[in-house]
């Protein structure tokens, strides 16, 4: 989703963020009657369209925020897999981030003893559809390095052909799982990473399947706009956030692909999705002893990722399931 940059307080230091929606529908589109707007997938051109929110009393509840859409169906695999295409290069490219230590960190992150099996994770079991709900787990599931096979310069098209190269090949073609494209730096996705979003999630027909992928690239690229905080808990130096940040990234797209994979489930009147609602919203935070700021700790590492909306007791940003709400 596109958006202007907002301005966010965070400690004493004022950041100023890109508000990292997820598929590039206006922000400053607005429902009228008849329906809550849609996001278009991230396809050029595509027009905006409305849905209208499933009515109450069915078989999934409603009235917290965040709309449910008749036929809309959610991710529940336990856990929903997640696989990662290492595109560029990773073993010591343009910038200190682009590296195996980045590689490894965030593959731990996405494992199922970290955030996978998280209290956070856990937010995503308030989100369901009419056969059941989101099972609230992830588990890293496997990867592979792409070394520039769509060059340096892509567009949204170039980003499915590099996901169809993998998703029956080198990877599984799973229907259940998420395809993140994780970029090192000297890549630009030309359609507006770092000018209008730090990541976006969609989903195409591959193989006979339909496939759930999402954008991310590495955010040292832009840290004013797409790093909560330029030093990270996890940095190997000073100004080296790219891991960190693109774990918050990573954060919003995956629950977004969970709970609404196929753009028609789980968004508001607005078109926000449920970690659109608490974009770059941390809530308390802890300071460790390099000055990084933390909000969750898992799997061994701590961690500031934004919260998310839960479905539940009216509606909230919380970083656990059933603690508190808060508003940045």
């Amino acid at each position: 989703m596109k958006a202007p940059q907002a301005k966010i307080r965070f400690a004493t230091i004022l950041l100023f963020v890109i508000l990292a929606m997820n598929f590039m529908a206006a922000q400053s589109l607005r429902p009228g009657s008849g329906g809550d707007v849609r996001a278009t997938g991230h396809v050029e051109g595509a027009a905006a369209e409305k849905l209208p929110a499933a009515p109450s009393g069915g078989a999934v509840v409603q009235g917290n925020g965040i709309n449910y859409h008749t036929g809309g169906t959610v991710l529940k695999a336990n856990p929903v897999p997640i696989y990662i295409i290492w595109y560029g290069n990773w073993n010591g490219g343009t910038r200190p981030s682009d590296s195996l230590v980045t590689r490894t960190l965030i593959e731990g992150f996405l494992s199922s003893s970290s955030l996978g099996g998280s209290s956070y994770e856990a937010i995503n079991t308030t989100y369901g559809d009419t056969t059941g709900n989101v099972s609230g787990h992830l588990n890293f599931s496997g990867s592979v390095l792409d070394n520039y096979s769509q060059g340096t310069r892509f567009g949204d098209k170039n980003l499915t052909t590099i996901v169809s190269t993998h998703a029956g090949h080198d990877l599984p073609l799973d229907a259940n799982g998420i395809y993140l494209v994780l970029t090192s730096s000297d890549v630009k996705e030309s359609s507006g990473f770092c000018r209008t979003y730090c990541g976006f999630h969609t989903h195409a027909t591959i193989g006979g399947a339909d496939i759930k992928y999402a954008f991310i690239g590495n955010v040292d690229q832009c840290p004013s706009g797409c790093e909560a905080q330029a030093t990270g808990p996890n940095s190997p130096a000073t100004g080296v956030g790219g891991a960190d940040g693109m774990a918050n990234v990573i954060t919003h797209e995956t629950e977004e692909a969970i709970t609404d994979p196929d753009l028609n489930a789980w968004f508001d009147s607005a078109g926000n999705e449920d970690a659109d609602k608490c974009n770059f919203k941390f809530g308390p935070t802890t300071t460790v002893a390099n000055g990084a700021h933390i909000n969750q700790t898992f799997g061994g590492h701590s961690w500031l990722i934004q919260m998310e909306w839960e479905n539940s007791r009216g509606g909230g940003c919380d970083q656990t399931l059933g603690g508190a709400f808060f508003t940045n």
